[in-house]
């Protein structure tokens, strides 16, 4: 009896220890100083700890939701579920003009919005239309603004700016369309970031369908940025029984230079596929596309969605 108690005893004495040994599991603190808000929330959850935010001001608007402070510091052993004091940029309190020539538009454009959010009347705004010039520079970069970097901001302004709409007549070489099937030829358009029109033909004798037939002009000539190259792709001889093969057509209005312009395909199935990922001038946006009967087709331009629609018969 006596022996059986000790054995008892210590069983109990051993699972305490575990569960005290559970209890007390440590960990080592991140660095996430630098790093945005999600990245570093991401990186503490790996290590079971958890943040307290604080927002604070900083000197520039390029720190908008990144860690400026943490504690503990890097580095630090901790227990496991340990609360880290992490000190997040909320940007500027703005009080002067910043220097944003060199910087892209739309950059700009977007922390001026997220500032201005926080603020009852924004203090600075951009005047649109904006004013376009051709320049070495990439598209979209700012060349000049005004009022000048340092303008004490006493009330609400407007920064006027001057855009680069990229080199003028800058010439590029029509690559080899003609002969390749439909995936391929969508991603050798998405990397040249050539102007495209599509249209379609039912498929002749002899011919293997979903083919690009034919172009206009013919590969290796030079043409302008923004001269568009006539593409004609054959249709399919044989659909699966789900299947469609049609051609997505929306008219996106002219832009002063080529943005990013996505075509995504959600399958009935919930996968999503990309069919085309190009730098777009404007104009009628039109592309081929083989996909199953209630397919959602979705634009975007720069990210933001400006027209869907489902595949249909």
């Amino acid at each position: 009896m006596a022996v059986g108690l000790v054995v008892f005893v210590g069983i109990v004495a051993l699972a305490v220890f575990f569960v005290v040994l559970r209890g007390e599991e440590q960990t080592l603190v991140p660095e996430v100083r630098g790093k945005e808000l999600t990245q570093a929330l991401l990186e503490l959850q790996v290590k079971e700890l958890y943040p307290r935010i604080h927002l604070r001001y900083s000197q520039s608007s390029r720190e908008r939701g990144i860690i400026l402070e943490q504690e503990p510091l890097p580095g630090t052993i901790v227990k496991a579920g340990r609360r880290i004091r992490l000190v997040v940029s909320q940007g500027v309190v703005l009080n002067r003009v910043e220097n944003y020539i060199g910087r892209n538009i739309d950059e700009v454009r977007m922390d001026l919005l997220t500032m201005g959010a926080a603020l009852e009347s924004p203090l600075l705004t951009l005047r649109e239309p904006y004013t376009y010039d051709y320049s070495p520079a990439p598209p979209g970069t700012i060349l000049q603004q005004r009022p000048e970097a340092g303008t004490n901001i006493s009330g609400p302004i407007n920064l006027e700016v001057v855009v680069s709409r990229g080199p003028e007549n800058i010439l590029v070489t029509v690559p080899q369309i003609a002969g390749l099937e439909l995936s391929p030829a969508l991603e050798l358009i998405g990397r040249t970031g050539i102007g495209f029109e599509f249209s379609l033909r039912n498929t002749h004798e002899g011919e293997q369908g979903g083919m690009v037939v034919s172009q206009n002009p013919p590969a290796g000539t030079s043409i302008t940025a923004n001269t568009m190259v006539s593409l004609v792709v054959n249709t399919p001889a044989v659909l699966g029984e789900h299947e469609v093969f049609n051609l997505f057509s929306y008219t996106i209005p002219r832009n002063p230079f080529p943005l990013p312009v996505y075509l995504d395909a959600v399958l009935p199935s919930e996968e999503q596929v990309r069919l085309i990922s190009v730098e777009y001038l404007g104009g009628n946006f039109t592309i081929p596309y083989r996909l199953p009967i209630g397919s959602t087709l979705i634009l975007s331009m720069m990210g933001r969605e400006i027209h869907r629609e489902t595949a249909r018969n």
